[in-house]
């Protein structure tokens, strides 16, 4: 079969690979002929061989961990999904019997494993995965969008924390895809107001079309000063920061109300500093957002994109055949993509 994969453990080294062996579902795995795979910044911190990415990825490796697709064989023991079903694919594989696992946290299980980063991944025409981490869509929805629903399920999750939302001015920093999905979540769960941020034209056009009442250039204007004036000097109720740069989230935490909510979700790439007199002072609530709430989030995302109240499909800026798929990486890194899904030639 083809896949995407990372080839060596250097930066770049990301190639088409042909003639693979088409894998087969051990017990209690499901096998998925791949409808659609995301690409995101985690694969783009495979690509650059980041640190992190050094420490984890075992090359060779199949990339690509946002995976929707249509079951094709069973592994011995696996109930309650059906040949033929739709999919999308938790990139959480969790044990099952840790302490997070247990107390209903398994997003944050101490034994993780991760599809396209420890074991083969979805930029392939077939995967196989643990049933355990397969949503089984019951509406009709296309693979798609159905391959948006884990970083989805992050944008939902960030807007349940807390406090949620509703009622409430809400900033957002940082308008990658998460970023935007965000928007429109905020939009859809009740948000007061939505103010988000950027540096490129592209993704503010886009978080004004998902909800954003206002956006702003911060390379132009400076967005505390915005936050201000939308808000009557109050700040924003919740601050939730995406980009994973240390000049934003200071400047989110600035922007924040006495007592408002910090939700963290872009990762940075080194270590940040941090004023914490900023946020003990001011009562601010700081809240990490990693993956989504297995499977309370997914719940929480079919609703809204089954009723209509979120369209994920304007987020898909470009859509390439898996032949391409390295292009997408060359995509990203100009800025000429908002999401850029990668799907198997029928």
């Amino acid at each position: 079969m083809l896949a995407v994969c990372k080839t060596k453990a250097a930066k770049g080294a990301v190639e088409l690979c042909e003639n693979l062996p088409v894998p087969e579902p051990a017990a209690g795995e499901i096998k998925l002929k791949v409808g659609a795979t995301g690409i995101c910044g985690t694969d783009l911190h495979i690509y650059h061989w980041v640190p992190w990415a050094a420490r984890q990825i075992k090359v060779p490796q199949i990339l690509g961990h946002e995976i929707a697709g249509r079951v094709v064989a069973l592994g011995e023991g696996v109930t309650g999904i059906e040949i033929g079903d739709l999919v999308s694919l938790e990139s959480h594989i969790f044990c099952g019997h840790c302490h997070q696992c247990l107390t209903g946290k398994a997003h944050l299980c101490s034994q993780l494993h991760y599809p396209g980063v420890d074991r083969p991944g979805g930029l392939a025409e077939y995967v196989c995965v643990p049933a355990r981490i397969a949503w089984v869509h019951r509406a009709p929805i296309s693979q798609q969008v159905a391959a948006m629903f884990e970083p989805f399920g992050i944008a939902v999750q960030a807007g349940l924390e807390g406090t949620g939302v509703s009622g409430q001015d809400v900033l957002i920093t940082g308008c990658g895809p998460i970023g935007l999905m965000a928007v429109a979540v905020a939009r859809a769960l009740g948000a007061a107001q939505v103010i988000a941020t950027d540096l490129t034209a592209p993704r503010l056009r886009a978080a004004a079309a998902m909800g954003a009442d206002r956006v702003v250039d911060v390379s132009k204007e400076d967005p505390v000063a915005a936050v201000m004036d939308l808000t009557g000097n109050k700040g924003v109720d919740v601050a939730m920061e995406y980009s994973g740069q240390e000049k934003a989230l200071s400047q989110a935490i600035e922007a924040l109300t006495r007592g408002g909510d910090l939700r963290l979700i872009g990762a940075p790439d080194n270590p940040v500093t941090l004023d914490l007199n900023r946020i003990i002072l001011k009562g601010i609530n700081v809240q990490g957002i990693h993956g989504r709430k297995i499977f309370h989030s997914w719940s929480h995302a079919s609703r809204l994109v089954y009723s209509g109240k979120v369209d994920l499909q304007p987020l898909v800026s470009h859509v390439l055949p898996l032949r391409e798929g390295v292009r997408a990486f060359d995509l990203i890194e100009r800025g000429e993509a908002v999401k850029v899904l990668v799907q198997p030639e029928s």
